[in-house]
């Protein structure tokens, strides 16, 4: 009887190892190696597959520096992902006070954020941090899904309306940039007392409701520039940046051919105190030296002193 119940069994081991082995293979590597496996999920469709000179995707999630955590939380943020957990490796030793750095730091935050698709965008960043290196982030988006729909069956219309293939880039991103401008007032109440009853701070209130801030401007150009995949990114002139008192700025940047070229619809759609609506092309796809002219004059602006040690398409610039 024996000699076949151990074939049995023998044959019972062989098939639960069969049924299981991606399982213990996996175990094995991470026991062998002391390396956790990482599992890493395909980004979402907002997600820009591109890198920039200062940040980009993270090929591994295995970060050896701070530059390597900095691409990891960029990359997270860039996939669209909720959640996800990664690992610092035993000889990286500063890992865990690095990323705490990173986490802790809004400035550096702010600045990330500005190059992920506006939907991709976060409006809060938890993240979890444990003595043995395991690093968890958790994603609060700032689009809801409803705000999504709405926003790109805008955008469907817009492209459809105004976009020609006969006409060049500029050509083009003019139209929009125009319609834009023309269907938006900029929410001067946000601006001055930090509230309003429009959700001028995101593409949701220009498309919606007619009003926008510099960010609402800003995000709903990326999403159209991005859905005609135009590579672009937003820059940010933060409140710290400026020596007056000032809540910053936001506006866009887009490579139009082998050159990066800044786009303000912000300042190209003016206040004006006779109450009248104006339309400028002073900031339209213009390059360093011409942002620098359009902002001469007897007022000191520093509005459009970005860091160019971050936006490094323009550091060589003049």
């Amino acid at each position: 009887m024996r000699k076949f119940i151990i074939p049995l069994i023998c044959y019972g081991l062989i098939l639960v190892i069969l049924l299981n082995a991606e399982t213990i293979t996996d175990f094995l590597a991470k026991t062998i190696s002391n390396k956790p496996v990482l599992t890493i999920e395909k980004g979402n469709e907002y997600t820009k597959n591109y890198d920039f000179l200062y940040i980009k995707n993270s090929k591994d999630y295995l970060p050896y520096s701070y530059e390597d955590l900095t691409d990891i939380v960029y990359s997270v943020i860039n996939q669209g992902w909720q959640e996800f957990t990664f690992y610092c490796p035993s000889e990286y030793t500063e890992c865990l006070d690095d990323i705490t750095k990173i986490t802790k730091d809004e400035f550096t935050l702010t600045h990330i954020n500005n190059f992920v698709h506006p939907y991709n965008s976060f409006n809060s960043l938890k993240t979890s941090i444990k003595e043995s290196g395991e690093i968890t982030i958790n994603v609060d988006y700032l689009y809801t899904k409803e705000e999504k729909d709405v926003i790109n069956n805008y955008v469907d219309n817009v492209i459809k309306e105004l976009y020609d293939e006969n006409l060049d880039d500029f050509e083009n991103i003019k139209k929009i940039h125009d319609y834009i401008i023309n269907n938006t007032k900029y929410d001067t109440i946000r601006n001055d007392t930090g509230e309003s009853n429009y959700r001028s701070y995101n593409a949701y209130g220009p498309v919606v409701e007619g009003y926008a801030t510099c960010n609402g401007y800003a995000d709903l150009m990326s999403i159209i520039l991005s859905k005609l995949n135009y590579e672009n990114y937003k820059i940010a002139t933060t409140k710290e940046e400026i020596s007056y008192e000032s809540n910053g700025h936001v506006w866009n940047a887009v490579k139009i051919g082998d050159e990066w070229l800044h786009l303000d619809l912000t300042w190209d759609d003016p206040v004006s105190s006779d109450g009248k609506d104006y339309l400028y092309h002073k900031y339209f796809l213009v390059n360093n030296e011409e942002l620098k002219k359009a902002d001469s004059g007897e007022v000191n602006v520093e509005e459009h002193n970005f860091n160019k040690s971050i936006y490094l398409e323009f550091k060589d610039a003049i």
